[in-house]
């Protein structure tokens, strides 16, 4: 199958755009996804303090109102200021690519990179507290019903047809196939005493697989479908050394 190859968009490129990688906490990325379309997130105010530049990210008062569980609720309302420790790109070469149904765009090569992080505060950590009690929730759990279950599908121990593979299972299991001519021994020796064997006499009689045994059975056997005795095998005419009651029997016919 022949890939068809997408052209980028340089255009973030011939612009000189730089960009800005920043790694952020996730509750502050579930906020921006509750976000209007287009709508605000928050302001980065850069500033200076002692000397030193200072970079900070403000979360919105609409996104921070809303709580961290989606409801306009105080106790749970995410942290609002994020001081943003800045990192070197030196050495580094990074860009920025979107990708949409049509093409794939280059956004900018990255300048700056970022870690956000919350201001401690007794909201972050009432957040911390209910992410770690999520996080640890089983995602499965018992519960007792009140009534017993009345529509028809009823729970079963164990259905039928799986403790009758079981039990198949398990008696062949503990057999083990012989060489081929040990088998042919047996089979044939079994034949001496008597001339029609059901599949599963034959299976008792050498402790082999039936699988194994049926294939070993089809070269020297014929399975007889209908008759007296129907549903068992005898040994092919050339493998046996005595003519079958059927036989001297059509023969005594022909005779009369």
């Amino acid at each position: 199958m022949r890939e068809t190859m997408s052209e980028v968009n340089l255009n973030g490129v011939k612009q000189n755009k730089g960009v800005w990688l920043v790694k952020i906490p996730k509750y502050l990325s579930q906020q921006w996804e509750k976000a209007t379309e287009k709508g605000e997130v928050g302001t980065i105010t850069i500033g200076k303090k002692q000397g030193k530049t200072e970079v900070r990210f403000s979360l919105s008062e609409e996104l921070t109102a809303r709580g961290a569980t989606g409801e306009s609720d105080a106790s749970l309302q995410v942290p609002r200021h994020h001081p943003l420790t800045m990192h070197t790109v030196k050495g580094q070469t990074m860009a920025v690519f979107s990708q949409t149904e049509s093409e794939i765009s280059l956004e900018g090569m990255v300048v700056h990179r970022a870690e956000c992080r919350a201001v401690a505060s007794d909201n972050y950590m009432k957040l911390k507290k209910l992410q770690i009690q999520e996080s640890i929730k089983p995602q499965r759990f018992s519960q007792q019903l009140e009534k017993a279950v009345t529509h028809v599908f009823k729970p079963v121990a164990n259905h039928s047809f799986n403790v009758a593979y079981q039990k198949k299972k398990k008696t062949e299991g503990k057999m083990v196939r012989a060489e081929r001519q040990v088998v042919l021994d047996m089979l044939f020796s079994a034949f001496e005493k008597h001339h029609y064997y059901n599949i599963k006499d034959l299976v008792e009689i050498t402790k082999q697989p039936v699988t194994y045994l049926k294939e070993i059975i089809r070269e020297i056997g014929t399975y007889n479908s209908k008759g007296k005795h129907k549903n068992t095998w005898k040994l092919k005419r050339e493998y046996r050394n005595y003519e079958s009651e059927e036989e001297k029997d059509e023969e005594e016919m022909q005779t009369v």
